[in-house]
């Protein structure tokens, strides 16, 4: 197909569409799961009903009418496209947002484009000895990021498209309270929407990666956890008290100096994850924990959050 008529159809920029056929070329794609077993495979990543009911309703099965030619090429080249980074830890673009109004193939190709790499990732994972309860665990993020996708009407996923790629491509492990991305010198630390983060189980989780990765990837030789988030935002001691989650994790960490991360706004990155909307009026904001009346506070009072780098020893 040509890609200017690719481009023009999904109503997305030519650039995009050239990048996904420069990266994917002609390498090969992954079928995805027979629709019999998808609904069990659903249900262990963990995606809510109401997902699971519009990723049925939407299968890209032979024939079906909802899938334009446009539409294919697309799930089959971004299929491709993650597939051939298999074992990478960068974030990685699956392909271009498409409009989400079009109906569930257009809202979940990249759902589908996921569902289609689970035993890829699950044989990379094989080939490094890692326990299929792990796989399983970290792959069920996705159910995880919808559920927060549909919380947030959508205003969520042209982040988590891309930050599902990790999870796709054996680049990031759920290890207890905590995910950790392999690269670099050090591991990032990742904190999932899972329940209280309390020190008991953020030690526990670090003392699992501390085995995991040497028995697992023993050539990547990583000295130290890292983390880059608004959590590590030393204004947040203005408001939580000393014995809080937050503050006991901040304690873990050596601060970089500060610097104004390109393209990343803190304040947006704060709501999104504190209330999950990025449209409603501060004073429509719900004030029922300390750490969400900081928050409105600190914005109302006309100041910023920061978004924090710092590390502390693996051993």
């Amino acid at each position: 197909m040509d890609l200017d008529d690719i481009a023009a159809r999904l109503g997305v920029d030519v650039e995009d569409i050239e990048r996904v056929h420069r990266l994917a070329g002609d390498l090969p794609s992954a079928p995805l799961p027979d629709r019999a077993a998808a609904p069990a495979i659903l249900d262990r990543l963990a995606v809510p009903p109401d997902d699971a009911a519009e990723i049925m309703a939407g299968w890209p099965g032979p024939g079906s009418e909802l899938w334009t030619p446009e539409l294919r090429w697309l799930l089959d080249r971004s299929i491709a496209l993650v597939r051939a980074d298999l074992g990478g830890h960068a974030w990685l673009s699956p392909g271009p947002e498409l409009p989400r109004d079009r109906g569930p193939a257009w809202r979940h190709l990249y759902v589908y484009a996921y569902l289609a790499l689970v035993d890829v990732v699950r044989g990379y994972h094989r080939d490094h000895g890692i326990d299929d309860a792990v796989s399983w665990v970290t792959l069920a993020d996705l159910g995880r990021n919808l559920g927060v996708d549909r919380r947030m009407r959508g205003e969520g996923w042209p982040v988590m498209q891309s930050w599902l790629t990790l999870h796709a491509r054996g680049g990031l492990y759920e290890l207890g309270r905590l995910q950790y991305q392999r690269g670099g010198t050090g591991i990032d630390l990742h904190i999932p929407d899972s329940g209280p983060m309390t020190p008991e189980l953020v030690a526990a989780s670090l003392d699992e990666a501390r085995a995991f990765f040497p028995r697992h990837f023993p050539d990547e030789p990583y000295t130290a956890f890292s983390c880059g988030s608004w959590l590590l935002d030393p204004q947040l001691l203005e408001y939580l008290p000393e014995d809080s989650n937050i503050v006991r994790f901040q304690q873990r960490f050596e601060l970089e100096p500060y610097e104004e991360p390109e393209g990343l706004d803190a304040n947006v990155e704060v709501r999104r994850f504190v209330f999950r909307t990025l449209t409603t009026p501060l004073d429509q904001l719900p004030r029922g924990t300390v750490l969400q009346r900081a928050v409105i506070d600190h914005l109302k009072a006309g100041r910023h959050w920061r978004w924090r780098r710092g590390s502390f020893p693996i051993s």
